[in-house]
């Protein structure tokens, strides 16, 4: 959850406790519920309106889709499948004989 443990979960909690009290805190605590029921509620309805929006193409779309990080995750994945298909032709090279310097390229360095 959020990559928060039990001993993160427990510490927070004491510091709540001791911060607001035992008669306010089960307000909070049901206030916050109430708040993220709510964000849930408008996140769905948000992605709902967006497919709506989009059409039947996107029907599986998902808000974590928009994440940059996911985006260009999945291009790279699909380049690399993309070349996997394709192999590229190979030089046929020969090897170097004794004493011979390889050969050097001024643009790669």
């Amino acid at each position: 959850m959020m990559g928060i443990g039990l001993a993160e979960f427990l510490v927070i909690g004491v510091v709540a406790l001791l911060v607001f009290g035992p008669d306010r805190l089960p307000d909070f605590a049901r206030q916050a519920g109430r708040m993220v029921r709510q964000v849930r509620t408008l996140t769905r309805q948000t992605r709902d309106d967006i497919r709506n929006e989009l059409g039947p193409e996107y029907a599986d779309f998902e808000l974590t889709d928009l994440d940059p990080r996911k985006a260009l995750r999945k291009h790279i994945m699909e380049a690399w499948e993309d070349e996997d298909d394709e192999p590229a032709p190979r030089r046929k090279e020969r090897p170097l004989r004794a004493g011979e310097t390889p050969p050097y390229d001024v643009e790669a360095t």
